[in-house]
């Protein structure tokens, strides 16, 4: 068992709290929780418990608009032939369906979407598609979740009469693309006042730009917002300001009137109850990486554009025997890569993993470092052969930047491209040994020791009491919950067990908690018997840290908690 730090954060000021307090009629812990998310005021809280899509920035405040939607509206006005170019991931195919389907329905019929190959063509802009876009008549590209990097690609189509518009969201280099427009709220010039949207947000701030600008229904647009705050969930975006509007009417779209794509796919991933960020996320998000994954993305983006639902329901089968394979191939690749770790002293002991298998498939490398990351808490790259060259994904801890760290290695890389905590590599087959050095070196340098080990960050202290219906009620009104807004974490400390703990399918650990004073609760935590069982027959009290859910059953509902950790009067460290 991997001991886990509790990083408990700082309650905020007791004249703060106090305000709060007064001014909402909440309880003491409740006006903590909001004051340490920037509530401090009436109005603040009322936005916070109320979006608005009023609150959505001016999308003309993003440098590069004004000429996108000339140069989108002029391809209307001549009816020129525009292909939707996106990403093969979730973010990209969601891109690409609301750009095309809005598109398609209301301004222009002239167009198609590409989707490039995950095998054949790689991440990005690629040659294979500027190619086809050329020989086949399109005179603009309205590229997705990608080409902020595709300085070649884009300067190649324009000098042979194939015009861009880069929607990006990822980090641009110091020079951008030959494009007629770029927009990326991530420019070092671009003063739009939200940093965080992703590809999908983009895309939807250059059609509000367009509706705007020449007098088309807003409302028109709308009913797509449950493609954004699908990739909103899966692309682990903050889910603060402008994305928590989006995603909070995105939930709304989502649970009462899904796309029949979406809703095909919520079916077949029987998938119940109302749709959150997580369901998202961990229900939707990997059937629909599971299509460029497996096979090809095409299949994700025709789901999403599909309403019939006889075909919806075709199509969301499909993905979901994708998602199937996917699943074995996770599985027994992290398992050979666990395994090489294991049998390395080197390796063990290294402060990053970067792994190579020719053999290993391409299209779950990114997961597999993801799962390594779960039992060597450290940055992972997994690579694998692609084209005579080794392809990578790269994965992080909360607090390391891998993408600054792959940048200090750029001299034994072809390509590479990404987020704080998640990066895309190529790199020559022979350069691998000198890039694990490299990198290895840099993370050793950079990353601090308390990176290394898992956390659990705590927003409160809180007696068992204050735990109540209207309480949970108030909580529940601060989603939607995910990254700066996270679902809230709590501790209780000297708690004691009532009766005998039990065991839920032999992994699953089931007990009655309380404090002196307060309610019993039933807590769950989700495979935690190996770690906690036997502990906890011999502990009179112990410490519980916890997320508050309601648990429905024949019709009663009560809350419960559901564990994340739970420490002993011997575990001296947080």
């Amino acid at each position: 068992m991997i001991k886990k730090r509790w990083i408990i954060q700082h309650t905020p000021t007791e004249a703060a709290v106090s305000t709060l307090q007064q001014t909402l009629n909440v309880s003491f812990e409740m006006a903590c929780l909001l004051a340490q998310r920037g509530i401090h005021t009436f109005d603040e809280a009322k936005d916070f418990f109320r979006p608005s899509l009023e609150h959505l920035h001016d999308p003309f405040l993003m440098a590069d608009m004004a000429r996108a939607v000339a140069r989108l509206h002029e391809a209307v006005e001549k009816r020129e032939k525009v292909l939707i170019y996106g990403d093969y991931d979730v973010d990209g195919t969601t891109s690409v369906a609301l750009f095309y389907d809005f598109t398609k329905k209301y301004l222009l019929d002239s167009l198609e979407f590409y989707i490039p190959d995950r095998y054949n063509e790689g991440y990005g802009v690629s040659q294979q598609g500027v190619e086809y876009a050329a020989n086949n008549g399109f005179s603009l590209i309205v590229s997705l979740d990608c080409g902020i990097k595709s300085k070649d690609k884009i300067a190649w189509a324009k000098a042979h009469g194939v015009d861009f518009i880069v929607c990006d969201h990822h980090r641009p280099d110091d020079t951008l693309p030959p494009a007629v427009a770029v927009l990326d709220p991530k420019r070092a010039d671009c003063a739009y006042p939200f940093k965080e949207l992703t590809g999908c947000g983009v895309g939807f701030k250059l059609l509000q730009a367009y509706c705007q600008q020449y007098q088309l229904d807003i409302h028109l647009l709308y009913p797509y917002l449950d493609l954004v705050v699908t990739s909103i969930s899966c692309d682990i975006v903050p889910i603060v300001g402008e994305n928590r509007v989006l995603a909070f009417y995105g939930l709304q779209q989502l649970n009462t009137k899904p796309r029949t794509g979406l809703k095909a796919l919520i079916k077949s991933a029987s998938l119940e109850g109302k749709m959150d960020i997580t369901k998202v996320v961990f229900g939707l998000g990997p059937r629909i990486n599971a299509a460029g994954r497996i096979r090809h993305a095409y299949d994700a983006v025709n789901l999403l554009l599909s309403e019939n639902e006889t075909e919806a329901d075709d199509f969301a089968l499909v993905i979901h025997k994708h998602n199937t394979e996917r699943k074995g191939l996770d599985s027994s690749i992290t398992d050979e890569a666990l395994k090489m770790i294991a049998a390395d002293e080197q390796l063990t002991q290294a402060k990053s993993t970067v792994l190579f298998s020719k053999d290993w498939h391409k299209g779950v490398i990114g997961i597999v470092a993801s799962r390594c990351i779960e039992h060597y808490h450290r940055p992972t790259i997994i690579l694998t052969e692609s084209h005579g060259k080794a392809a990578g994904s790269a994965r992080s801890v909360p607090g390391f930047d891998v993408y600054d760290a792959i940048e200090a290695c750029s001299e034994h890389l072809e390509q590479f491209g990404g987020h704080t905590f998640a990066a895309g590599l190529s790199l020559e087959i022979t350069a691998i040994e000198a890039f694990r050095q490299k990198f290895e070196a840099v993370v050793a340098k950079r990353i601090l020791p308390e990176q290394l080990v898992p956390s659990v960050n705590i927003d409160l202290v809180l007696p068992l009491r204050a735990i109540t219906d209207k309480f949970y009620r108030i909580m529940a009104q601060m989603s939607p919950f995910g990254p700066q807004n996270m679902t809230p974490v709590f501790v209780s400390h000297h708690v004691s067990l009532q009766g005998l703990p039990f065991k839920m399918k032999e992994k699953h650990l089931k007990i009655q908690v309380k404090q002196a004073d307060s309610p019993t609760f039933t807590c769950v935590g989700f495979g935690m018997v190996d770690d906690f069982f036997t502990l906890l027959l011999s502990e009179q009290t112990f410490s519980i840290c916890y997320t508050i859910e309601v648990n429905e059953w024949q019709g009663q509902k009560t809350l419960q908690l559901m564990l994340k950790d739970i420490k002993f009067s011997h575990d001296t460290e947080n």
